[in-house]
């Protein structure tokens, strides 16, 4: 895992590793059942742990189960090896991310439209996982942390995300001590108000949510951006011509930290990735 993450600069020549390279590391550290994927394509779970806030039980020994311990000890050795040269980014998702895997995806919004109470409950049991997660990684060597809490406007609308999520993103800014990064998934303009309001340093968005210039006057100056770059139009289809292009309007929006929007198709060319780091542009960040 840590020879894999350490390529991202090495190889890429990006700023920041990351080595969790699933959503499902705590999931399955709970009980989901998971398929840990292959050379072409991610891992994936099927199923439901739970029907409803009051079954859910789990206690902080998640955190020695190897889909826990893997990730920790490879933030360990990549700080270690290196050390300020570059960032080291942890991973957690957030209780509503968690929500979909252990009461399943279509379950859970269903519960939210008819029994928004339970899914409150549900979301203050499963907050824990988020917050012991996030501060195993920070004492494992973690510079930052990549907050991953899928509310994409074709699952959640803003008002719900204002509900449900808003109170407890604001709770886990508080909570966890470290740069957090926050990544939803998909077009979420209508969201980014709220967003800005959680206190959460720095927002990791979708290409499908506008142009830089338009997330950049969205999220005003007290939230930071990263992203900018597509994942299926350009890193995926387009060329190196075309990723510098993109980086370089990334640049030019005011984007705070340049990059992949979300997760890379793992079928992109190595050299498109490289692009990014290789643009002539200076990528930055003030998280």
């Amino acid at each position: 895992m840590p020879k894999l993450a350490i390529a991202g600069h090495t190889i890429l020549g990006y700023d920041v590793v990351m080595p969790l390279f699933s959503v499902w590391h705590e999931s399955a550290a709970i009980g989901c059942q998971v398929n840990w994927g292959d050379i072409d394509y991610m891992p994936d779970s099927r199923g439901k742990l739970w029907e409803n806030a009051d079954e859910i039980k789990f206690g902080k020994d998640f955190l020695k189960q190897s889909s826990v311990q893997v990730p920790l000890g490879a933030i360990s050795i990549l700080k270690k090896e290196l050390g300020d040269d570059c960032a080291v980014c942890g991973k957690v998702f957030g209780p509503w991310t968690l929500g979909y895997h252990v009461f399943g995806t279509e379950n859970w919004l269903i519960k939210a439209m008819l029994e928004p109470d339970d899914i409150k409950k549900a979301i203050e049991k499963l907050k824990h996982i988020t917050i012991w997660f996030a501060q195993a990684q920070i004492e494992a060597g973690a510079d930052c942390l990549l907050l991953g809490d899928h509310a994409t406007r074709d699952l959640c609308g803003p008002e719900m995300y204002k509900e449900f999520l808003l109170p407890v993103h604001k709770e886990l800014a508080e909570r966890i001590k470290c740069p957090l990064i926050l990544h939803i998934c998909g077009d979420t303009k209508d969201r980014i108000e709220y967003i800005r309001q959680s206190n959460i340093n720095c927002f990791h968005w979708d290409t499908k949510s506008g142009t830089p210039e338009d997330i950049k006057k969205m999220a005003g100056e007290k939230l930071s951006l990263m992203g900018g770059i597509s994942n299926i139009k350009t890193l995926l289809n387009g060329t190196k011509k075309t990723v510098i292009a993109q980086t370089l309007s990334a640049a030019r929006g005011g984007l705070n930290i340049i990059g992949p929007e979300c997760a890379v198709p793992l079928n992109v060319k190595i050299e498109n990735l490289r692009a990014v780091a290789e643009s002539p542009c200076f990528v930055y960040s003030n998280v």
